[in-house]
């Protein structure tokens, strides 16, 4: 586990250009096992759970070639052995559940632990996966290890789950694109990363309409092939450093943004007095922001911001916007519809000497603008809480501690040298 050492204070400024999107890369790298042909990505992030993925790839026989500065992946899985895999998957993040159609394309039968996960949010059940792969033709059973088998090739089905999953989505697009006929997912997750996963099999030959809204169409083909993949910005990348311009005082400004999936975003921002500005595709926000938070015009109730999956404000952004409203003028209600474990973190802001009340498992209230002072915090096994916590500590004078804050690698590969590069004092240890 490594610390981030904060001599806080001090104005962020400066120009950045994120890096691609975690989420999108992982279920596309995934999806590339769906073929035999060359998949090459491009503006891929060099984060840990790429580096797992890319060693199981290697493990099994697969052929990659990574050059890791100039973000270019080359696969080709024609020499992917089954024999070799002994039901083992990379542990230590939830996205190997995106392996389950994939391998199941590719084996036919496949036996895995059941204890694949990523971080501290609370229950991630597997349900949704395999009721979704059962539909599609998958036979599953669960004797103390979770075997799926695949009689033939997966056949096409309707199916309509309880809410949207994302990655329970991505499985169901994997899955249908080789699938016998059509298939039709209703309550489909949306997210941009969701959309990139969909383009990036159309790319290889898939069938799908609807791309964007809650209900997925794919006629099943016979193959896919090889291609080049762009993996798209990470946007909650850029909202990071647009959050940590504002709450330093500073002037930041991201390259590479995608105006289109802001408008909400850029509200979010603005009740808590932030402005963000789009000039093509930077994203920029000006120093001296007032952070003051703006009273609703039914004044008897507290502003709110509210997040749940897309079209709704990311959830993984909450962490950004409440380490803003600790510095902000007023009151503000944040509300999770998600993660019942999405704030167990709250403790380590009174540190910070911050006024945060848990109303419940979802719903916190976030008194701003309180005196606050340097502190040694303890960050929990979630990306952007690790970031949020961060963000408070610069924003402080004098030296703070952000400690186990490594899981921030998992998301943002250059972290510490981009914020060195808008003039952080700040470092590992």
């Amino acid at each position: 586990m490594a610390d981030l050492i904060v001599n806080g204070g001090k104005p962020l400024s400066g120009t950045i250009t994120p890096s691609g999107n975690k989420n999108s890369v992982l279920p596309i790298l995934c999806a590339s096992l769906l073929t035999d042909e060359p998949v090459t990505l491009l503006n891929v992030p060099e984060i840990t759970d790429v580096e797992k993925l890319v060693n199981f790839f290697a493990e099994q026989g697969s052929r990659v070639a990574w050059d890791k500065p100039a973000g270019r992946l080359e696969i080709d899985h024609s020499s992917f052995s089954v024999r070799r895999l002994q039901g083992e998957i990379p542990s230590g993040m939830r996205s190997s559940v995106l392996l389950f159609a994939p391998l199941l394309q590719r084996m036919r039968r496949i036996t895995l632990p059941t204890n694949a996960k990523g971080c501290s949010l609370g229950i991630r059940e597997l349900d949704p996966h395999l009721e979704i792969l059962g539909r599609l033709g998958a036979r599953i059973s669960h004797n103390g290890e979770l075997t799926l088998r695949l009689p033939r090739r997966f056949r096409g089905a309707r199916h309509w789950p309880d809410y949207m999953s994302v990655t329970a989505t991505e499985n169901f697009v994997m899955a249908a694109a080789l699938a016998d006929g059509e298939s039709t997912l209703i309550n489909a997750a949306s997210e941009p990363h969701v959309q990139d996963l969909c383009r990036a099999l159309v790319t290889m030959g898939a069938r799908i309409e609807g791309i964007g809204t809650s209900q997925l169409t794919v006629e099943g083909v016979d193959r896919l092939h090889g291609g080049t993949i762009i993996i798209a910005t990470d946007y909650h990348e850029v909202v990071t450093f647009l959050a940590l311009g504002a709450i330093t005082g500073g002037e930041v400004r991201v390259r590479n943004s995608v105006p289109h999936h802001f408008d909400l975003m850029t509200r979010a921002f603005h009740k808590l007095g932030v402005t963000i500005e789009h000039r093509g595709t930077t994203a920029l926000v000006r120093a001296r922001q007032p952070l003051e938070i703006a009273a609703p015009f039914t004044t008897n109730l507290l502003p709110k911001i509210e997040a749940a999956p897309w079209p709704y404000f990311p959830v993984d952004l909450l962490p950004c916007m409440i380490a803003l409203a600790v510095r902000a003028k007023g009151a503000i209600q944040f509300w999770n519809k998600v993660y019942e474990g999405g704030f167990t973190w709250m403790p380590e802001l009174s540190k910070f000497g911050a006024h945060v009340v848990v109303s419940d498992p979802h719903r916190v209230i976030v008194f701003g603008d309180r005196p606050l002072r340097p502190a040694t915090v303890d960050a929990p096994y979630i990306i952007r809480a690790a970031v949020g916590l961060y963000m408070i500590a610069a924003s402080i004078p004098g030296r703070s501690v952000v400690k186990n804050a490594d899981t921030i690698k998992r998301a943002h590969p250059r972290f510490v040298e981009n914020l060195r590069g808008l003039g952080a004092e700040v470092e590992w240890r």
